[in-house]
């Protein structure tokens, strides 16, 4: 399974963007997708997971109510909506792939950099 993240950029604090990423290779097997964060000098972290099936979603509490996780299984594709951007989501964003039977792929990261 490859993995690529787009949608990164530079944005002003309060405003929007939209991360995707897409899945191709032997994705008949994917289960869950998740979206993790890296900041500069801080260890990697959950923001948002999406599983396969009946689309159950979890957010990290910092980012609740602000960011939307979503997938379109026909696409093979998976998307993050962040409003309200602040500062402190400044971080390299990462999708994270899970096939069965438990395999994991990583894309290479996507920057997100917002100003204040």
């Amino acid at each position: 399974v490859q993995v690529v993240e787009s949608g990164g950029g530079l944005v002003q604090a309060g405003g929007s963007l939209r991360l995707s990423c897409a899945a191709s290779g032997s994705t008949f097997s994917i289960n869950a997708m998740g979206w993790y964060r890296q900041a500069p000098g801080k260890q990697r972290e959950l923001v948002a997971v999406i599983t396969s099936g009946r689309y159950n979603t979890d957010y990290a509490d910092s980012v609740k109510g602000r960011f939307t996780i979503s997938r379109d299984n026909a696409k093979n594709t998976m998307y993050l909506q962040m409003n309200s951007l602040k500062p402190e989501d400044t971080a390299v964003y990462y999708c994270r792939v899970v096939v069965t039977p438990g395999i994991t792929y990583w894309g290479q990261g996507t920057q997100v950099t917002v100003s204040s």
